[in-house]
């Protein structure tokens, strides 16, 4: 009975009005957001300790130890911001991992209590200002791993999410026909060497940008690999996987080439000190079979996606190097920037082969 009332009473939560959903003490569907919320305010917070930080910070004495100046105070500040950001989603993993049914104390940990929580990540920001120097060097030394670690997860989610939609596109109750399938996965396709064709038009205007020429082409050679092993091993919706599949790629290339610094191969008109903001997508596991008591998403995974994203953001903000200096107002600009790129590039290569390999196995 109990149960029966818990359910019914979050379905009313689930289909009332944003207001509502936040109004309630306890809503899982709504506390996505606000942790959103939060991460969004931690990172603009990190970006503004980076580019204001040094007439601010430089008279505090946990930060004296930065004998190289401004530079280790931007990159030192950035870095606390993400450790505080950090340790509260790691908290809040620990503390929610294995939350399986609703009204639990757990899930309501998760889907409530926002004043205290608020004020915790406000004084884990804060009390890492107060920290030595020397922890955040360490930091920065795992936040690379932490953010592998996060595009590792951003990869497979694009693979579930692609597996996903060949689930809907192809299933026997599917209400797409043949036919559109085979114009979405043409036009998808036709999407991808418009997009390459853009890179070759946009970064490599002449001969001479080799590097440029070089990247863009395996990029090309990427998408022909993945469209040549979908064609003989996956049996449905091969055609609409690789192309999906070529579109990440060839996102990950354009990223790879906007993280180059200041260049002669780029075509005048684009934006030397643009951000660049990545794009951050929690794609939520759906299970075939949910009983009414369940919880809607892993809260534990969910918080783990925050906490390696925080590191992750912290990688963006100084180039993926603690030595690199970083202009105002720009985002994840630098070589060791481009060559995360391109290695995670190769990476999907090999977990869509995968991929469609574990699909080919089960027909």
């Amino acid at each position: 009975m109990t149960v029966s009332i818990g359910s019914e009473m979050y379905a009313n939560i689930k289909e009332g009005s944003w207001f509502t959903q936040f109004g309630n003490g306890c809503n899982p569907w709504m506390a996505r957001y606000v942790y959103g919320s939060f991460f969004l305010i931690a990172n603009l917070l990190a970006w503004a300790v980076r580019d204001y930080g040094y007439t601010t910070f430089k008279s505090m004495q946990k930060l004296k130890n930065c004998n190289v100046g401004r530079e280790c105070l931007d990159t030192l500040g950035v870095l606390r911001v993400s450790f505080g950001c950090f340790m509260f989603y790691i908290i809040m993993f620990v503390s929610t991992t294995g939350t399986s049914k609703m009204n639990g104390r757990r899930e309501k940990w998760h889907s409530g209590w926002w004043i205290p929580k608020t004020m915790m990540m406000l004084a884990l920001i804060v009390l890492s200002f107060f920290l030595p120097s020397k922890l955040f060097s360490i930091y920065g030394e795992i936040a690379l791993y932490g953010a592998g670690v996060f595009l590792l997860i951003q990869l497979i989610s694009m693979i579930t999410f692609i597996n996903w939609v060949n689930k809907k596109c192809y299933c026997e109750n599917s209400r797409i026909s043949s036919l559109q399938r085979r114009v979405l996965a043409t036009f998808t396709h036709f999407l991808c060497v418009l997009a390459i064709a853009f890179l070759y038009g946009w970064y490599a205007p002449h001969m001479s940008c080799t590097l440029n020429i070089s990247i863009i082409s395996g990029t090309l050679g990427l998408y022909i690999t993945m469209v040549v092993v979908s064609h003989f091993l996956t049996v449905n919706a091969g055609s609409l996987s690789s192309s999906l599949m070529g579109l990440y790629v060839i996102f990950l290339s354009w990223c790879a080439l906007k993280s180059e610094p200041e260049e002669n191969c780029m075509r005048k008109g684009g934006s030397d000190h643009t951000s660049k903001i990545d794009v951050l997508t929690i794609i939520l596991k759906r299970e075939d079979e949910k009983h009414e008591d369940d919880v809607p998403y892993g809260y534990g995974f969910f918080h783990l996606v925050f906490a390696t994203g925080s590191m992750y953001s912290a990688m963006l903000f100084v180039g993926w190097n603690t030595n690199h200096s970083m202009q105002k107002f720009t985002i994840d600009i630098g070589w060791t920037s481009a060559y995360v790129r391109i290695v995670n590039e190769i990476l999907a290569l090999f977990v869509y082969g995968k991929f469609c390999y574990v699909s080919f196995t089960m027909y």
